[in-house]
């Protein structure tokens, strides 16, 4: 799939991949499927499960190779490692600076990425899953008020596998490694066609909208993981509870 020449993979993107890549060619036989969903030119936004904090990575080389570099919602703290922060600022991911003032500034950067003509990845959930089976929790509503706002397409994106590779909340020491790095690891990343958001068009962002909305969104990417796991999910989401301050958001 060609690149969107209003997105160009330029030089940091480029370089990020040429360190990146190999490593993941050591640990990761990649499955990707569903790169005919993703739209070949325009603004979109794709949702995507949230396993393990090893998966951005694995993500963003499934995306890469779509030919449409993804700008990631990215915790601001990442922005303040040495290094790591300089690359995710050259390659215009964006930060989200989580119950301050400066919340909003990411939804704000977002809309304008996507309007602009770029792939916005977010992670609805949040976090990494907490469900006890690691599926899909119950969404953020941030995915659904870009995708309403803008009209761009919603593109959900299931994940599985790099759990293994580095496993979400291991403490470290012996028998709970934070990284297990197990050669060729098999995982699967899998986009599938546009979430259906019609029947919000030209609503009023409520409370009830944007939480049908965010439903919808979190339903897609469930079903694209039960595929890949040949599992059925739970009937109920797991809902992890938050702090008023971000309740009210």
């Amino acid at each position: 799939m060609p690149g969107n020449p209003r997105s160009p993979y330029g030089f940091w993107y480029r370089l990020a991949a040429a360190i990146v890549k190999p490593v993941l060619a050591l640990f990761v036989k990649h499955h990707w499927r569903g790169h005919e969903h993703i739209p070949a030119e325009g603004g979109f936004i794709t949702v995507v499960n949230h396993i393990s904090y090893f998966d951005p990575l694995t993500y963003g080389h499934f995306q890469y190779d779509s030919g449409r570099p993804p700008r990631l919602l990215a915790k601001a703290s990442l922005f303040t490692i040495p290094f790591v922060g300089m690359m995710l600022r050259r390659t215009g991911q964006i930060p989200v600076h989580r119950g301050t003032a400066d919340a909003a500034l990411a939804l704000r950067a977002a809309v304008d990425a996507v309007n602009n003509g770029d792939c916005v990845a977010v992670y609805p959930e949040g976090t990494v899953t907490r469900d006890p089976r690691m599926w899909p929790m119950t969404g953020r509503s941030g995915a659904a008020r870009i995708a309403l706002t803008t009209g761009a397409p919603v593109i959900p994106v299931a994940q599985w596998g790099a759990h293994r590779i580095a496993p979400p909340y291991a403490r470290g020491g012996r028998g709970d490694r934070r990284l297990r790095p197990v050669l060729r690891q098999p995982v699967h990343v899998v986009a599938g066609p546009p979430v259906d958001l019609s029947r919000y068009a030209g609503k009023p962002f409520t409370s009830d909208v944007l939480k049908d909305a965010t439903e919808d969104i979190m339903a897609a990417i469930t079903a694209l993981l039960a595929d890949i796991r040949d599992e059925q999910p739970p009937a109920e989401r797991h809902t992890v509870r938050r702090p008023a301050r971000e309740r009210a958001r």
